[in-house]
């Protein structure tokens, strides 16, 4: 990409519980990022906006809050992007699992601002139950879901667009068809970019 779409952005806020939440903006549209713990949720943030913004390493279910990050992009304004905790991670206790679960729902629960949820599934297993738990989730808050595979560069580039094509036949809803990506390789990642800046442009432009 010759020129960057995201041109800059910055951690708004870290909220732990639903009484620290943003209020919504009405010139703020927000696209959230979700997806099972260890997907690679920072690692894509950070290369969606070429920046080390989110806090990545090798335990799962390291994202506890949920961030709210203020992007500019070029010719359409600004949006927030919304990093939303991790689930499934089986470790962690029951009581905080409940936790998180409740400031999930806190948050998307009738948000009106929350305009799309780019669902990330790792490449290597397509949607897990959880993962199709949390995709009845969003339909039933009448929320856009766009599925964005991760950790393609485990597996074979010969692969993907015959993999891709059984994941999609198997079941599962996402606005347009699901890009494959690796944040390690940069793959796929200027495609995301540039679907997003499309979708805030035509389908939520800022006033």
């Amino acid at each position: 990409m010759t020129e960057r779409i995201f041109t800059s952005a910055r951690l708004e806020a870290t909220c732990f519980n639903p009484g620290q939440l943003l209020p919504e903006d009405n010139s703020l549209p927000e696209i959230a990022i979700a997806g099972r713990s260890n997907v690679g949720k920072s690692s894509l943030i950070n290369a969606l906006l070429s920046a080390k913004l989110a806090k990545t390493g090798q335990t799962p279910g390291k994202t506890r809050s949920i961030n709210f990050y203020r992007v500019s992009v070029r010719e359409a304004g600004e949006f927030r992007l919304v990093d939303l905790p991790g689930y499934g991670y089986a470790a962690r206790s029951k009581m905080e699992r409940n936790e998180w679960q409740k400031l999930i729902a806190s948050y998307m629960r009738g948000r009106e601002a929350l305009r799309l949820v780019c669902h990330l599934v790792d490449f290597r297993h397509g949607l897990l139950k959880n993962d199709k738990e949390l995709q009845e989730y969003i339909r039933g808050n009448g929320k856009n879901i766009f599925v964005v595979f991760t950790k393609a560069d485990k597996i074979a580039r010969g692969k993907w667009k015959s993999m891709r094509t059984e994941y999609v036949a198997a079941g599962m809803y996402s606005y347009d068809v699901p890009l494959i990506t690796s944040s390690e390789k940069r793959a796929g990642i200027d495609e995301l970019c540039e679907f997003l800046a499309k979708f805030l442009k035509e389908c939520m432009p800022c006033p």
